[in-house]
């Protein structure tokens, strides 16, 4: 559904009506054609979209009680619209939100809202991979993952040196836990997702933190590396 911001005329418009996308980038506004992608319905998608199916009956099976102190602690967890304004979501789609990230990170499920404490941030990221010695390590500040936290990490294939940016292009790989100490090799994730390493070409990682205790996501930093041979 487009979204419209309107003064005397309007200001701004962002996703989709009809046939048409409206967007903004560094020259401005703009407006092109929907396109529908493919959908493969890979294994990570069919997962996701069960987990999504999962923990939203997983609140419909919560008591009345829960599910109230849930709507009643979105205005603890406003966020920032397309626009910059800020919005609340439903209790339903805080409590699905914050749990999809703790189980992604491993945690135990939520049943009652947590206050926010913020997660911890990451740093720095940087990438080594080559072919010979099956390398494919992330080297991360601060030094270790800290507690009560996991790194979830994501890359991409095999792609052409001339590219900059994989913004569509990130999968998940694999996790880091709690006290995990820097580098750590996911070079398994790596090439179990995208398979053989190919010298000459470019791979990037992203990363972050999730809190398992609170389903919080520090913002993600991003590396590439050039495969060495």
């Amino acid at each position: 559904m487009a979204k419209v911001k309107f003064t005397a005329i309007v200001a701004d418009m962002r996703n989709k009506l009809n046939g048409s996308v409206f967007a903004r980038n560094r020259g401005g506004a703009y407006v092109r054609t929907k396109v529908t992608p493919l959908n493969p319905q890979s294994a990570a998608q069919v997962g996701a979209r069960s987990l999504l199916t999962s923990l939203a009956q997983g609140f419909r099976s919560l008591t009345q009680e829960q599910i109230s102190a849930w709507n009643a602690a979105v205005t603890q967890w406003q966020t920032t619209d397309i626009f910059g304004d800020s919005v609340s979501a439903t209790g339903l789609a805080l409590y699905v939100r914050l749990n999809a990230n703790i189980t992604n990170a491993g945690g135990v499920l939520l049943t009652t809202p947590p206050s926010p404490v913020g997660a911890d941030a990451l740093t720095s990221i940087s990438l080594s991979a080559a072919v010979t010695g099956d390398v494919f390590d992330v080297t991360f500040a601060p030094a270790s993952v800290p507690a009560n936290h996991t790194m979830y990490v994501e890359s991409t294939s095999m792609l052409s040196p001339g590219i900059n940016n994989a913004n569509s292009r990130f999968r998940f790989i694999d996790t880091a836990a709690a006290a995990a100490a820097s580098p750590q090799d996911f070079f398994a994730g790596q090439t179990t997702k995208f398979g053989p390493l190919v010298a000459g070409q470019k791979a990037f990682v992203r990363a972050k933190f999730i809190n398992k205790n609170t389903g919080e996501v520090s913002l993600p930093l991003v590396a590439s590396a050039i495969v060495g041979a």
